[in-house]
């Protein structure tokens, strides 16, 4: 019996993770035939039939069976395989609803507007076997990771073809050979599941198991991470599940009532994103969601998956006004169900998946984000440091005369560097909207603004915490992000845009080749202040460390365009210390500004320390300097 006893059990208790091998629509041999078996979940429906373009869309042609009490319903249709179009037309015990639905476990759906599911086997020939031995120790928390955020759509697109986007095999090669050629560890997509609306970017998603057919079939999505993965790039994944769309094939009000999604709008819909939100405390739901983070590590080669909105699941007034939501049992703000299942998707990734990462887009300062569930946290690998992301920008948006007075925006973040496992992001939310570019953020003239553009990621890479830029970062655009055009790839060449690039290939290689910038990054052993005290001249001067503590990382910003000579810092050790890396090099067009090539540490103590370098510090630029002994 394809659809068990157990299967249907373990759904209706919440701890199925891999409703994809059952429900939905696969093709198998039952009796001696070759078909489709049909699954879908609909306990409030009367009436279950499967239509499609195999039965002329005849809603009364294949009925489906209702197995037990479980809510399932299913059917074999002999000689019906890959190809063929279908839906689930339900007729709901509650007022005489009737709707025809995709299939929420569908493995492929028409492109959009068109909204049929697709039978597809997922068969595939992975050629990927080294990475995935290997990937474990590439997204450890004290390996570099430095990530790339893709939109497929706007990437690159074909100006010769009607501007057309490229699809997933067009892709694989021109995205692997750039990731690489800038030094990346990662590609990050937003969300490649099948959404019905482009310009959501996939954050409303309606297949939570496809891949969108915009850009071609699941194998070759598959092509796409395996072809990433021969590179040696690690895949991580945009997964939302804190909302999904209201269109009548998706999954609300599925079988007449509101089955995915809470009844109480106070609790089922999202006021700023106008979707429909989980309910989290249904045990059916809690295996759909599950097996849909399960489904993409385990089918796809998933290295990791980044849960969008998790602030939007842990509060119950999120974006609420008084009155607009309901407490929870104890009288509390905190959404006691959803913090159950973020607990639960953790524990059940890691378990069957210990080398991949979990990331939190979490924005508040809910306690323990990325601390195992044992100790009372939600168990994340990792978490988006929005408040690093904040600070700094309004901090690198001000005039640098100004920023002496506001020292504290840029080094507040210490106070909590190591309370999360934090991977510091300059994503694509900060690009769109009239937000402006991140050139276009920068304060001063045309020389000014590439020079803080530079400064800004160098300063990033300095800090400890894993990376994530958003594409287009290495063009250095004036223009923001718009998800209906290609990225400005005129720019690649141009020469101050084409310094930055050369830059962040710089800073992505330092970063990955000197373990004093990534061993420690979620450790507190990783970082110590020299000197965040001289506000006046806007420098700020720390150390990075490593396991190894004989060879850590003098990193030195000046945050002005002065050029400051004879500037003495304190070290910890004797010897000589050389040039790493500086953001005003030649090399970047930056003005050249040298602090020096190598020189031995002299005795004179400064800083609390018994050696000191006197250095010349360049106009709005970062210095690392390394120790030789």
């Amino acid at each position: 019996m394809f659809l068990t006893d157990d299967d249907l059990y373990l759904f209706n208790e919440g701890t199925n993770h891999r409703l994809y091998n059952k429900l939905g629509a696969h093709v198998i041999e039952q009796d001696g035939k070759r078909g489709t078996h049909f699954a879908v979940w609909a306990p409030n429906a009367e009436q279950v039939t499967v239509i499609g373009d195999f039965n002329g869309w005849d809603r009364g042609a294949t009925p489906m069976a209702e197995q037990g009490s479980s809510g399932v319903w299913s059917t074999f249709v002999p000689d019906l395989a890959d190809g063929a179009l279908y839906k689930y037309h339900i007729r709901s015990h509650h007022m005489g609803y009737s709707v025809d639905k995709a299939d929420p476990i569908g493995f492929l759906h028409e492109e959009p507007p068109k909204t049929a599911s697709v039978v597809r086997d997922l068969a595939y020939a992975w050629n990927d076997a080294a990475w995935m031995r290997e990937r474990r120790g590439r997204q450890s928390l004290d390996a570099p990771i430095s990530i790339y955020e893709v939109h497929i759509g706007s990437w690159m697109r074909v100006p010769e073809e009607g501007h057309r986007w490229l699809s997933y095999r067009e892709l694989a090669p021109r995205l692997a050979g750039h990731a690489k050629k800038l030094g990346y560890t990662h590609v990050q997509l937003l969300p490649v599941m099948e959404h019905p609306f482009y310009g959501s970017w996939g954050y409303q998603v309606s297949g939570y198991f496809a891949p969108s057919a915009r850009f071609g079939t699941p194998q070759d999505f598959m092509y796409l991470v395996d072809h990433l993965h021969q590179a040696g790039l690690g895949v991580l994944l945009d997964w939302v599940p804190a909302h999904f769309p209201c269109d009548e094939h998706g999954l609300g009000f599925f079988d007449g009532t509101h089955l995915y999604e809470h009844a109480d709008p106070r609790r089922g819909f999202h006021p700023d994103w106008k979707s429909f939100i989980f309910n989290y405390g249904r045990n059916e739901v809690q295996s759909f969601l599950l097996s849909s983070a399960i489904f993409w590590l385990d089918r796809y080669h998933i290295d990791g998956l980044r849960v969008d909105g998790v602030a939007s699941m842990l509060y119950r007034d999120y974006s609420r006004a008084e009155g607009e939501w309901i407490p929870n049992e104890y009288g509390g703000r905190e959404n006691t169900e959803a913090v159950w299942f973020l607990k639960h998707f953790n524990e059940a990734v890691y378990k069957e998946f210990p080398d991949v990462q979990t990331i939190a887009e979490e924005s508040t300062a809910w306690p323990m984000v990325s601390r195992p569930t044992t100790m009372g946290g939600l168990g994340f690998g990792l978490k988006w440091d929005m408040g690093w992301m904040h600070d700094t920008l309004k901090y690198m948006a001000k005039d640098p005369v100004h920023r002496q007075y506001h020292q504290n925006d840029i080094t507040f973040r210490m106070l909590y560097a190591f309370t999360e496992n934090y991977c510091l992001p300059l994503s694509h939310d900060e690009v769109v909207h009239g937000k402006g570019s991140l050139l276009s953020k920068m304060p001063g003239d045309r020389w000014q603004k590439f020079a803080n553009l530079r400064l800004l990621l160098a300063y990033m890479y300095a800090q400890p915490g894993k990376k994530l830029l958003f594409q287009g970062t290495e063009l250095a655009p004036w223009n923001e992000w718009y998800h209906e055009v290609s990225l400005d790839w005129h720019l690649e060449h141009a020469d101050e845009h084409a310094g930055v690039g050369r830059l962040l290939r710089g800073l992505n290689d330092l970063y990955r080749e000197v373990p004093a910038l990534h061993e420690l990054d979620c450790e507190p052993g990783g970082f110590e202040w020299v000197d965040a005290s001289d506000a006046a001249a806007s420098v700020l001067v720390f150390l990075r460390k490593g396991r190894d503590p004989k060879h850590p990382v003098l990193c030195v910003c000046n945050f002005t365009p002065a050029v400051r000579h004879d500037y003495r810092i304190g070290v910890p050790e004797g010897g000589v210390w050389h040039e790493l890396l500086n953001s005003d090099a030649t090399e970047w067009n930056g003005s050249g500004v040298q602090a020096f090539a190598e020189a031995p540490a002299d005795g004179v103590p400064a800083h609390g320390r018994p050696f000191s370098l006197r250095l010349t510090l360049p106009p709005l630029c970062v210095v690392f300097l390394g120790h030789k002994g």
